[in-house]
């Protein structure tokens, strides 16, 4: 049987939500990609160019700097990576987590939040931007998943 990590990152919450469940339901480990500088509302602001979300965005060689690391890595061989979709792209912060850890010989699932995005090309963005890991597969949920939908995704 397989070790799952989900990771995830989440703004406002939704985002953890799912991964919660997600971990809950297939007895996975769960890790925040948190932030050290936490995002206020402010910087979440899509429509404020100079809110830091959009300058982050507009510069996808930024790498927001996350507060921890995963210490175990080596202890799952299939990782979770869960984030809202910004701009049609994983945030940046993303990256910064793909880059300080070791994915190779993973299977990697991404999960997404959107109110109305697709996960399409975040997902294919970090395939072609990480051409030497493994993903697997992606799959956007709007805050409401089920059982059957993670059965049907990853199991």
């Amino acid at each position: 049987m397989s070790k799952i990590l989900v990771s995830y990152f989440s703004a406002s919450g939704v985002t953890k939500e799912v991964a919660s469940k997600i971990a809950e339901y297939t007895g996975s480990d769960l890790f925040e990609i948190e932030p050290v500088n936490k995002y206020t509302s402010e910087d979440l602001d899509w429509t404020n160019k100079q809110s830091r979300s959009s300058v982050e965005m507009s510069n996808l060689a930024s790498r927001p700097e996350v507060k921890n690391k995963v210490s175990n890595l080596s202890d799952y061989d299939t990782i979770l990576i869960g984030f809202p979709v910004w701009w049609d792209l994983a945030p940046t912060i993303i990256n910064t987590f793909i880059e300080e850890n070791n994915l190779e010989n993973k299977k990697i699932y991404v999960f997404a939040t959107s109110g109305g995005s697709s996960v399409i090309n975040s997902f294919n963005t970090l395939k072609n931007t990480y051409s030497n890991l493994n993903f697997i597969s992606a799959r956007i949920f709007s805050g409401n998943v089920s059982n059957d939908d993670i059965t049907s995704w990853i199991m």
